[in-house]
């Protein structure tokens, strides 16, 4: 509809400058002293949800972070739409990786450099501005909700006791999410899917303090030395995961959605080329997209132990550590794979040394339905603002809320994403082309218009 494209472009500017006063917020809700910082966010995410055109908006408090919940009500005989995004944000570190300051947002060759500028803040924007644009121009053709969390980022371990009790308030049609990626802006795609969840912490004791390698070195365990060869074996020479009853619960992909998957357009050279590596890893047997999409898999986020400062210092350090998280796909636990991985770090433990391991955090995998009304609009207004048909993929990362959402309200999800694999999610350099979040608010207003069209 002309008169959205119309609104837009006269407001583009106020819309960009909107969404980097939020990036200049560090809202990183897994460090405490973020907790201020959170609390702001939350503030300046009403206000804007005000000003967009809500009827009413409320932040509520958890135990955690709080959540803002705002709606525009139109007609109860309409459907309702409930937008679900985040408003924190990964930490920024390693800062010194970072080419700017990472709440300090820099636009360069079009494109928004800034933690949170991608995930999740641009993406959940582009529905506040196109809920301003649809109120503004008086064409909202259906009643919107929205629930902004706090926690997405740490496995959002407080919104559940707040969706068991507000299910009346969230009640809804169908709930749309913008936290996924597109293979191209030239090879718009939908995600009718992200994998689960499974984070872990383990620690290796030896000794009682720190020793001396030169004295102790050969006589006694090294508990870094240790780690490493217990996470080593996680893998086999296939780079199939050796867990005990990892797979057991794994629905393979068919041959015809691995054949759809192989005409998504992907360049192994290209891949390669922008991760500055000169070749690939990952299990026998899968391509790149199926390995990042449909496959299971276990990786080390973090390790260290011992004297990790400038400079030398030989030590045998009497503790190591590392953070371990596995994504899971159909039909696999989070509950069941934390406890087969905890059981098996404990199980191996070598000795001369302890393990203690624990679980951070988890969430299910889920799957959208292709055949709803919902995907149908979803890919039919990328349609309309591409002038292409989207590519159905599975999306390799997790949004631990999904299966929750449906458990407990009974509503389906579309996901309609903005993003790029390459916009450096949960990275230094995070960015988010300005042409990609216009897009997303030219593309949303469509949504809602179609998707009211077919209840």
């Amino acid at each position: 509809m002309k008169v959205w494209k119309d609104y837009q472009e006269q407001h583009k500017d106020r819309f960009l400058s909107e969404l980097l006063e939020l990036l200049r917020i560090p809202s990183v809700s897994a460090r405490s002293e973020h907790k201020e910082d959170m609390n702001r966010c939350a503030e300046a995410v009403k206000q804007r949800l005000l000003e967009a055109g809500a009827d009413s908006v409320t932040i509520y408090p958890t135990a955690g972070h709080p959540v803002v919940y705002g709606e525009k009500i139109m007609d109860a005989s309409k459907p309702t739409i409930l937008v679900y995004g985040h408003y924190d944000v990964q930490p920024a570190d390693p800062l010194e990786l970072w080419n700017s300051g990472p709440f300090e947002p820099v636009i360069k060759d079009g494109k928004i450099y800034a933690r949170g500028s991608c995930d999740d803040k641009g993406q959940f924007y582009m529905h506040v501005k196109a809920l301003e644009t649809m109120t503004q121009t008086n064409t909202l053709p259906a009643n919107v909700k929205f629930i902004i969390e706090g926690e997405e980022e740490i496995g959002s371990p407080n919104l559940a006791t707040f969706v068991k009790a507000n299910k009346d308030l969230l009640k809804a049609d169908v709930i749309l999410i913008s936290d996924t990626s597109m293979l191209s802006m030239d090879t718009p795609s939908i995600d009718i899917g992200v994998r689960g969840l499974s984070y872990i912490e383990v620690e290796v004791t030896g000794t009682n303090r720190d020793l001396h390698s030169g004295v102790y070195g050969g006589a006694v365990a090294n508990p870094a030395t240790m780690l490493a060869r217990m996470i080593a074996s996680c893998h086999d020479e296939n780079n199939h995961i050796t867990i005990p009853g990892f797979y057991d619960d794994v629905v393979e992909a068919t041959a015809e959605e691995r054949t759809k998957m192989a005409q998504a357009p992907f360049s192994e050279e290209e891949f390669k080329k922008d991760l500055g590596i000169n070749s690939l890893w990952g299990e026998k047997g899968y391509t790149t997209n199926e390995r990042t999409g449909i496959r299971p898999t276990l990786e080390v986020n973090g390790i260290w132990g011992g004297y990790t400062g400038e400079g030398a210092k030989t030590v045998l350090p009497g503790k190591a550590f590392a953070k371990i998280s596995c994504r899971l796909v159909p039909n696999q636990s989070s509950v069941t794979i934390t406890k087969k991985i905890l059981d098996y770090f404990k199980s191996i433990a070598p000795a001369g040394v302890t393990v203690k391991a624990e679980e951070h955090h988890g969430g299910e995998p889920y799957m959208t339905p292709i055949d709803s009304n919902a995907y149908k609009a979803a890919a039919k207004a990328i349609h309309e603002t591409f002038g292409k048909d989207p590519i159905p993929v599975r999306g390799g990362g997790s949004i631990p809320i999904c299966a929750l959402f449906e458990k407990e309200l009974g509503l389906k999800i579309v996901f309609m994403g903005f993003g790029l694999d390459s916009d450096n999610l949960h990275s230094p350099n995070e960015k988010f082309d300005m042409f990609n979040f216009y897009k997303g608010i030219e593309t949303i207003p469509y949504f809602h218009k179609f998707y009211t069209e077919m209840k």
